[in-house]
């Protein structure tokens, strides 16, 4: 129903090669991340399968957005949002997003080039993961909410305070901190077994998106150079177009679920599927899906061409991916009737996730918000 996009701005593969990668993920998942996998792993305390891990990394997906020097594939956002998708539709546990997206965008944009040739490679292999810190207790996702001050110390800093709801931060090797210095915002780099790092792992509603809180007590870091306000904005751009991604995929996901239960659901003698009210359900869920689909692809186009109206796309794609994924994981509850609710079924694992995605990188009326804003500025 979507045409194919023509590569734009920062995406340099081709459609036919995109096109492999994303069938070669898709069967990956559907052969070791299917909801049975998914259940036990999310039930472990690393709440990953390293083996799939590596499996992923070996297809290239860790490291799609690292550059051909440093071991990726030098994609771009379009590439990224789609393989978002699938990573979403699978209820992929893993640490994609934090090592993948976030880490491997904050490096690529720094001018660390020390940082980058130890950490890089690393990254794109699977043999290091990484996250980024970025927020604080009250998960804001706004530059009054860094709460970490970064202080000289020798040839080194000092980090100090506290970062909250670090995405896959229980099982990071290493940590790339967002903290208030001398010099202003920027970036430091230590690793997570650093003398006064503590990390705590939080109790999550979404068993398949560990998050953790991180407490920083002079811990020695070093700073990752050629990073400040613009480049932390960037990250969090590629962050939330790769959960727009993620929640359409998903949505696409419990859509054909609850399809496939009213087809063969029989009440009074014929399917389900064939009452009214339920028609206006799916067809309620469907325009979710697909307008959730639109504005994901679209904020993906609009940062790999650094489109002047890249941030409303952006912020438009934020909150109307997140609400149409709760919207659609709610309704998909209710054609399931009393057997969603069970343990057993597949439709109360998109809930949980929807209704922790919707609060991820900022809430849906923040993003309004910076919609309207960047909409006004844009005429």
């Amino acid at each position: 129903m979507h045409a194919e996009e023509t590569r734009v701005g920062l995406d340099t593969i081709e459609a036919e090669d995109r096109a492999a990668m994303e069938d070669s993920f898709r069967r990956l998942l559907a052969d070791r991340g299917a909801e049975a996998d998914v259940r036990r792993v999310m039930e472990t305390p690393e709440g990953f399968d390293r083996e799939l891990w590596r499996a992923i990394a070996d297809l290239g997906v860790a490291g799609l957005l690292i550059e051909p020097e440093y071991g990726g594939l030098g994609a771009g956002p379009v590439e990224m949002e789609r393989l978002m998708e699938i990573a979403g539709a699978a209820l992929l546990c893993g640490p994609l997003f934090s090592s993948g997206v976030l880490a491997a965008t904050l490096l690529g944009l720094s001018s660390d080039q020390a940082a980058k040739a130890r950490l890089l490679p690393k990254i794109a292999s699977g043999e290091t993961i990484c996250t980024v810190a970025l927020t604080g207790d009250a998960g804001l996702w706004t530059p009054d909410e860094v709460n970490v001050t970064a202080s000289p110390e020798g040839g080194a800093f000092s980090l100090s305070g506290v970062a909250s709801f670090v995405t896959s931060g229980q099982i990071a090797d290493v940590l790339l901190v967002i903290a208030e210095g001398p010099d202003g915002r920027g970036a430091y780099e230590l690793d997570a077994a650093t003398p006064g790092v503590v990390v705590t792992p939080l109790e999550t509603l979404d068993m398949t998106q560990r998050l953790a809180r991180i407490e920083f007590d002079n811990a020695v870091a070093a700073k990752l150079s050629g990073v400040g306000p613009a480049e932390i904005q960037r990250v969090l751009q590629t962050g939330l177009v790769a959960l727009s991604g993620d929640h359409a995929g998903a949505a696409r996901r419990i859509f054909d679920i609850t399809l496939d239960y009213i087809k063969m659901r029989v009440q009074f003698g014929r399917p389900v599927g064939g009452f009214q009210a339920l028609k206006h359900m799916a067809a309620d869920i469907l325009i979710d899906v697909e307008s959730a689909i639109s504005a994901a692809r679209n904020a993906a186009r609009a940062l790999a061409s650094d489109d002047a109206r890249k941030d409303a796309a952006i912020s438009l794609a934020a909150f109307s991916c997140a609400d149409g994924f709760m919207h659609a994981a709610h309704n998909a509850l209710q054609m399931h009737g009393g057997i969603g609710f069970t343990w057993a079924n597949p439709v109360h694992l998109y809930l949980r996730h929807a209704r922790a995605g919707v609060q991820l990188f900022g809430s849906s009326d923040a993003h309004r918000d910076r919609y309207v804003a960047a909409f006004e500025n844009s005429l």
